[in-house]
């Protein structure tokens, strides 16, 4: 199975910090026994990148990036014309989120987060709880 993992959900599953929903920690936590593959998305990288300059988070984005080479369990997702294309299709407040959304959509798999917002958006299947 295919999930993208938002940006929070990087972040605490890299980190070993703060809650994760108990039926993506279930995921998460089979990732060696499982055939899984986890996308992440630039955006979340990026995400990283601003949170850890402004010291808001426990992990940085080169061990993010350290992390997500080192497995074979772990793909970056490239922004492309098709997923903003997707994103223009998303009513959502805030860009990061819009893009990250978009993501899930046009590849099309669910996506682990604990954002209870991104369960109003039709065409998204959210994991957590």
């Amino acid at each position: 199975m295919q999930y993208l993992l938002d940006t929070v959900t990087v972040v605490r599953h890299f980190s070993n910090s703060g809650r994760i929903g108990r039926e993506a920690a279930s995921i998460l936590n089979a990732i060696e026994e499982r055939d899984d593959l986890f996308m992440i998305s630039v955006v979340s990288l990026m995400e990283i990148m601003y949170l850890a300059e402004r010291n808001r988070i426990a992990i940085n984005l080169q061990d993010t990036l350290n992390r997500i080479e080192g497995s074979s369990k772990y793909l970056i997702i490239n922004l492309s014309a098709e997923i903003l294309c997707v994103a223009e299709t998303i009513e959502f407040y805030e860009l990061h989120d819009r893009l990250i959304l978009a993501t899930t959509r046009w590849l099309d798999i669910p996506i682990l987060s604990g954002d209870s917002k991104f369960e109003n958006i039709p065409g998204i299947h959210v994991i957590w709880d």
